[in-house]
């Protein structure tokens, strides 16, 4: 993907501005390549191209206690992506100067004192932790974790799931991206973006709740050395840069290792305020702070103070997102029905407003199953109807979607005491234009979609900044992304409401 748009001139690429980006989602993988052109500093004239060198699926399996992560093959697949990488810039005379890696949060694996993963980690999905929920409650008061951490009650957080968890002691919990951190490198910390997921972690103090591990029995090291975006977190083990032949001094760089982190580093906004919403797998709906909101009504509205690039908040609440839409369409596909997902959304598009709505944050929905008949039995317990028709269910699924971005945006605002003027959609939903355009008239504000490659690009830019090849804050950063990304603009219709 070439991101050169404005007429602006890219120049020469040289070694010292070709960074790779691992950037794993839940439900696919990819690695890039990542260059910045022309200048040492992040300016309107400035450009990010990438280069998609490897793609790879990704999704939970069912394997004997539950649903987990094949994490070896997603390892596997990192390394293939690597390789793909080194010679791909090879054939322009390049030189990788570092690799950073972001994925989805609050997942880990448990690493032995030999370095050795003792089995493939859980995912999320697996109902494991809901029975977990009430003993840690019993030790840890909703108010006093929320008023520590800040983040949002998910029955998956990483405090839950970890309360399941037997015989810790001489083992580590690796979050997902500093696990393939070690495996490249042998080096073991966590990264602070990743971390405030957890619900371990302070949110005032950026440092580890050590208090809370001990409430719930937890070894107080459990968890490696925190680490900022932009640190080193090591180099290449010699094995590890033989096999996909790159320089054994190859920088493995901390970013936002949360891809929601890299995704909102890249955010298009300039002066400005703004919401943002990062659309995938999941919705990130929120905003920009300088310091978390820990407010009883915040948590009583569950929003999440999780850690951004710069020490910045990402106030957000944490929805449903376009798993809903995927896993219908993987039902439909294994009914024999394939339809292209751009005439689906055409189709969804012209049906008239004021359809069946759901609460896409409804835990029927998390995990894998039949989501079309899901959908239709939520609507009709609340008295409506829902046709079993993809393009109408299509539709429900959009309009819930926008509705769900429109009162989180509106409780953020609140919650802050804040007021955008501009809501950013990045990631793959901004792709998706019938629900950029009902968020716009569901909000009454102004959307901007774009880049598609958010994380990908934030990504790029944590790595480009610390190797001194571009500078400044995320200002700075952002204006690189403006000025290298085509948006889209969609102004509210209230005829549509």
């Amino acid at each position: 993907m070439s991101t050169t748009e404005n007429g602006v001139d890219g120049g020469s690429t040289s070694a010292s501005n070709v960074f790779a980006a691992v950037d794993i989602g839940a439900s696919s993988g990819r690695v890039i390549l990542g260059r910045i052109k022309d200048g040492s500093s992040a300016t309107a004239d400035g450009s990010v191209e990438l280069e998609t060198v490897h793609r790879f699926p990704n999704g939970v399996v069912e394997l004997p206690g539950g649903l987990r992560w094949d994490f070896d093959a997603l390892f596997a697949e990192v390394l293939a992506g690597l390789t793909a990488a080194g010679t791909a810039a090879k054939l322009q005379d390049e030189t990788i100067t570092s690799i950073g890696i972001d994925t989805w949060a609050v997942d880990y694996g448990l690493v032995n004192a030999a370095g050795e993963l003792m089995a493939q980690p859980f995912s999320y999905r697996d109902d494991r932790s809901r029975a977990a929920v009430a003993p840690v409650h019993r030790k840890l008061d909703p108010a006093r974790l929320y008023a520590t951490t800040g983040l949002q009650f998910l029955q998956f957080n990483t405090l839950y799931q970890l309360a399941t968890e037997r015989d810790l002691d001489g083992l580590q919990a690796l979050l997902i991206p500093d696990l393939i951190a070690f495996l490249l490198t042998g080096q073991r910390r966590t990264e602070s973006t990743n971390a405030s997921t957890t619900g371990l972690f302070d949110a005032v103090a950026g440092e580890w709740a050590t208090e809370f591990l001990t409430a719930l029995g937890l070894p107080k090291k459990l968890f490696p050395p925190l680490i900022e975006p932009g640190e080193t977190v090591g180099t290449l083990l010699p094995e590890i840069a033989t096999r996909v032949g790159l320089p054994t001094g190859t920088k493995v760089v901390a970013v936002g290792s949360h891809d929601t982190a890299s995704a909102v580093a890249a955010v298009p906004a300039q002066d400005e305020d703004f919401a943002y919403i990062s659309s995938g797998t999941w919705s990130l709906v929120g905003l920009e702070l300088n310091q978390p909101v820990l407010t009883e009504a915040s948590r009583a509205a569950n929003f999440t103070n999780e850690r951004g690039v710069d020490g910045t908040i990402r106030y957000l609440r944490n929805m449903g997102g376009l798993w809903l839409l995927s896993e219908c369409q993987r039902t439909w596909g294994a009914e024999g029905f394939t339809p292209e997902l751009a005439d689906l959304l055409a189709a969804a598009s012209a049906l008239p407003p004021g359809g069946p709505q759901i609460n896409p944050d409804d835990s029927a929905f998390i995990a894998p199953d039949n989501m079309p008949h899901r959908i239709r039995a939520t609507v009709r317990h609340t008295g409506d109807l829902l046709p079993d028709d993809p393009v109408a269910i299509t539709r429900c699924i959009m309009d819930s979607l926008a509705t769900g971005y429109a009162r989180a945006i509106a409780d953020a605002e609140r919650l802050a005491d804040r007021t955008v003027d501009v809501v950013h959609i990045v990631g793959g939903g901004s792709q998706n234009r019938l629900l950029c355009q009902l968020t716009a008239d569901t909000t009454g504000k102004k959307v901007v979609a774009g880049p598609v490659e958010a994380t990908a690009v934030g990504n790029v830019l944590v790595q480009a900044r610390a190797a001194g090849h571009i500078t400044g804050g995320l200002t700075e950063l952002r204006r690189l992304v403006v000025s290298s990304h085509e948006l889209q603009t969609f102004t509210p219709q209230l005829s549509r409401l």
